[in-house]
C-alpha cells in the first residue's frame, strides 16, 4: 500500500488523498484509497462487536439489589442499541465495497454525478452527492 491508501484503525485517521491535475476520478489509487478506508472502518466495528461479546458474558452478574441489576441492565440496553446502529452501518460499508468491486463507488445513485472525493473521506458510505443528500434532507423534514 502507497502512502496514500494507507488507514489506520480509525477510518477518519488516514493520509487524505492528494488529486494530480487531470486525474481520472475513481481511479486504481483512489479506488483502493476507499477500500483501505472502509475495510479497516469495518474491522474496527467488528473489533468492538467482539468486545461487547465478551465484557456482556464477563460482566454478566445476578445481583441480589434490584438498583445494581437495572443499572447493569441499561448499560447492556444502551451497548446493544449502539451494537445495532454499527451493524448497520457494517451493512453499508459492506455495500460500498460492493462498489467498488462493480466500479459503481463515487457515484451518486441518484443522479449519477461524482459524489467527490473529500465528501467521501468525511462519508465514506456516502451514495449521494451532497445536492440529492440536501433534497432528500428537506423531502425527509417536509414529510416528517
Amino acid at each position: 500500500m502507497t502512502d496514500s491508501t494507507k488507514a489506520t484503525a480509525s477510518p477518519f485517521s488516514f493520509k487524505p488523498y492528494k488529486e494530480t491535475e487531470g486525474e481520472e476520478y475513481m481511479n486504481e489509487l483512489q479506488l483502493k484509497h476507499f477500500e483501505g478506508i472502509l475495510k479497516n472502518w469495518k474491522a474496527e466495528l467488528m473489533h468492538e462487536v467482539d468486545r461487547t461479546v465478551h465484557h456482556m458474558q464477563d460482566d454478566a452478574a445476578n445481583f441480589p439489589d434490584p438498583n445494581d441489576r437495572a443499572t447493569q441492565e441499561s448499560e447492556f440496553s444502551l451497548e446493544l442499541r449502539t451494537r445495532d446502529r454499527e451493524r448497520k452501518l457494517i451493512k453499508k460499508i459492506d455495500d460500498s465495497l460492493k462498489e467498488i468491486e462493480s466500479g459503481d463507488y463515487g457515484f451518486c445513485e441518484s443522479c449519477g454525478i461524482e459524489i467527490g472525493i473529500r465528501r467521501l473521506e468525511a462519508r465514506p458510505t456516502a451514495s449521494l452527492c451532497i445536492d440529492c443528500k440536501t433534497l432528500d434532507e428537506i423531502r425527509e423534514k417536509q414529510m416528517g
